[in-house]
């Protein structure tokens, strides 16, 4: 069907390229306006994760808008906020009972962002004030968040722009950026990555740090890279050592994407602040937020006279907490955290058999249904491609010609080399459906490899 000649009048993501039209989707599939089916083989920015067509929460949404779509939060709230607040703070740690709402994950970090800073100057700590965050870490695009992340691509371009806060390496044990080994750090109770963070906060001194933002496991600049089991604990007792908030980013990992409710629960701490996204409405509407420690409430109330010197137009919209709700229950009913247990091991094994026959698949990683690969020119060796060949986007573009999509990703090793896909379909997808998802991903791998017989081999290796 060819689209009716029109002014564009669109800013796109991206101007050099051609977008192809969604008309519709069912389950874990989208169709364009040719009819062409594409598997969602990444819930679109791991966000729809109860997949496409679900009557039940577009009739909740429509609901909520005929009886009241919009209340400003300073004057009026609504019962689903107070049901889906409660809905989420019953899956969140011990004692963190308190959930502020926004449109985005990035609104979501920042407001994080600004609650520790508010927290602290409340409480007579005005010179905390400087985040540490991770480098090859994602946490937002506003200049806060951004600030905060470790997103080298997307920083450079602002870079004056840039609020003065410090970084730490993402620990990545298959690449481990202090050149040790998994076992030796683990034998020897001593983690590089975790004594760097706390030379930071020496060298910065403690009375400057207001808090210390992380992914439990990082998404779309890794590539689903977990770290070392003991990684988050040791964060745990730093930042109680020196009065450092810890926020846990969960707006990829949160509400069962993992297979636990939250992904910092794989680690058993309790952050002092967690920000979600993403799945809380399964991509039905915009919505995120942050879950928001009893003490850090108590130190508001007591010390800055109960109000957060923050807020959004639609925090807590009420249309879209409503789908979030709506979205909630089906979790709850359908079991979803279980499903994904056992989907994400399925996909976890056919992905260990694929990289057995791939041989530029590097490292499989990930859990439930965030997994990644890492793609490289020689397999276990682990060479990156060169930043030029922009293999994991060439992949992608061919999957999409098979019909699927991924979620693809660069930078990996050092925020310019480095190659990776995620495979996150939606959390509702069967055994069948994985092999459907398999079979495109290794024609795709395939298509590629054959592609680069065609490039002299200096190009794939300087």
């Amino acid at each position: 069907m060819e689209r009716e000649l029109k002014k564009d009048c669109v800013f796109h993501r991206d101007f050099s390229k051609t977008y192809p039209i969604i008309t519709h989707g069912e389950g874990i599939y989208l169709f364009d306006e040719d009819g062409k089916r594409y598997i969602d083989a990444c819930s679109g920015a791991v966000a729809a994760n109860l997949g496409h067509g679900v009557v039940e929460i577009a009739e909740a949404m429509a609901l909520q808008a005929k009886k009241a779509a919009f209340v400003h939060s300073m004057r009026f709230e609504t019962d689903v906020l107070f049901q889906l607040a409660e809905k989420i703070a019953q899956l969140a740690p011990h004692s963190m009972n308190k959930v502020y709402f926004t449109s985005g994950g990035s609104e979501a970090n920042e407001s994080a962002i600004k609650l520790a800073r508010q927290f602290h100057r409340d409480a007579g700590r005005p010179e905390k004030h400087i985040v540490i965050g991770r480098w090859q870490s994602y946490h937002g695009n506003t200049f806060g968040s951004l600030s905060a992340g470790g997103d080298i691509k997307r920083r450079q371009v602002y870079t004056p722009n840039l609020l003065n806060f410090s970084h730490v390496h993402s620990p990545n044990c298959k690449r481990c950026p202090y050149q040790r080994e998994k076992e030796d750090c683990n034998t020897k109770q001593n983690w590089s990555c975790v004594r760097d963070f706390e030379s930071v906060v020496l060298e910065l001194g403690p009375d400057h740090i207001s808090a210390f933002i992380a992914e439990p496991i990082v998404g779309s600049q890794l590539g689903a890279v977990s770290p070392p089991e003991a990684y988050f604990k040791e964060i745990r007792k730093i930042c109680d050592k020196y009065n450092i908030l810890l926020i846990a980013d969960e707006v990829m990992t949160g509400f069962g994407r993992t297979g636990k409710d939250f992904g910092i629960q794989h680690f058993g701490i309790t952050p002092d602040i967690m920000t979600f996204g993403k799945g809380v409405s399964a991509g039905y509407a915009p919505l995120a937020g942050m879950i928001v420690h009893d003490r850090i409430v108590e130190g508001l109330i007591q010390n800055g006279n109960g109000k957060f010197v923050h807020g959004y137009t639609y925090s807590g919209h009420p249309v879209s907490v409503a789908a979030g709700l709506s979205v909630l229950k089906i979790y709850e009913r359908e079991a979803i955290v279980i499903k994904v247990q056992e989907a994400g091991e399925y996909l976890k094994q056919q992905l260990l058999e694929l990289k057995k026959r791939c041989p530029i698949i590097f490292d499989v990683r990930g859990e439930g249904l965030l997994m990644g690969i890492e793609l490289v020119v020689d397999g276990d060796k682990g060479t990156p491609f060169p930043a030029k060949i922009q293999a994991s986007e060439r992949i992608n573009h061919i999957a999409m010609e098979l019909g699927a999509v991924f979620y693809p990703g660069s930078g990996s090793v050092n925020g310019h080399l480095g190659d990776h896909l995620l495979i996150t379909p939606p959390l509702t997808v069967s055994r069948v459906q994985i092999d459907e998802i398999m079979g495109v991903l290794e024609r795709s791998l395939q298509i590629f490899i054959e592609e680069l017989k065609e490039v002299p081999p200096y190009e794939t290796t300087k």
